[in-house]
């Protein structure tokens, strides 16, 4: 595999902005690749995936684009802390479609993340439905402040980026395919819980699991070649 940090001026947010990128070298593979949107938590950023997991030995044989972007603190959400879910879905998605042999069709393209970048990358494949073949989030906080007011003493919990919300009004016929899973030891058991029986509720189709483990690496480590595996499963390669 190839792999390369790019700095680049994010629109979005009105700053330079970092990201790091994973390519395949095979010649088995030829491009366009399928690109994964690959999002980290609240207190990390666009190094922690490479630095904390062995992603780039694990799609080392796959055609796989992976883009792990910095979210900062933002929640992947449109706030007064800076435009996240554009940066997201118009700097990231824009560039890498630009300078990567990427496809640019929705089964091109999945989306994942741990804790707040699960939240994330479930919101985004909800939201826009017609972007992503697949959404894994792993250990994700379904219940979130509004974003519209992080930074701010007003912080009510229904809002416009409300993931609950959002996925009411899904068609479920445009649904991507998802998948959900946490550690039964992690504080974020009971979000993840309530979400699976949301979508239940709602007939949205869905894998759910839970597994030994609490917040952290070793977790995710783990799992991500399970998510990795259910992204292939999916994109039309």
């Amino acid at each position: 595999m190839a792999f390369c940090t790019m700095q680049f001026w994010g629109a979005a947010l009105k700053k330079q902005c970092s990201m790091n990128v994973i390519l395949p070298e095979s010649e088995k593979f030829k491009p366009p690749y399928c690109l994964l949107i690959q999002l980290h938590g609240m207190s990390d950023d666009h190094t922690i995936w490479l630095r904390r997991t062995n992603i780039e030995r694990y799609v080392s044989e796959l055609p796989l684009v992976v883009v792990m972007p910095d979210g900062a603190r933002g929640i992947y959400c449109d706030t007064v802390l800076g435009a996240y879910e554009r940066h997201i879905m118009e700097d990231v998605l824009g560039f890498a479609e630009k300078y990567f042999p990427v496809r640019r069709d929705r089964m091109g393209r999945a989306i994942g993340g741990l804790s707040m970048g699960g939240y994330g990358s479930m919101k985004l494949a909800l939201k826009y439905p017609q972007k992503f073949a697949s959404i894994v989030s792993h250990s994700g906080g379904f219940r979130v402040p509004d974003p519209t007011k992080v930074g701010t003493p007003d912080q009510p919990v229904i809002h416009r980026d409300d993931v609950y919300d959002i996925a009411a009004k899904l068609d479920v016929r445009k649904a991507p395919a998802i998948r959900l899973d946490c550690g039964k030891d992690d504080f974020l058991i009971d979000a993840n819980r309530g979400f699976h029986r949301h979508l239940v509720k709602l007939g949205i189709k869905h894998e759910y699991r839970e597994y030994p483990g609490a917040h952290e690496w070793s977790y995710w480590d783990e799992h991500v070649q399970q998510a990795l595996k259910f992204h292939m499963k999916h994109l039309k390669v």
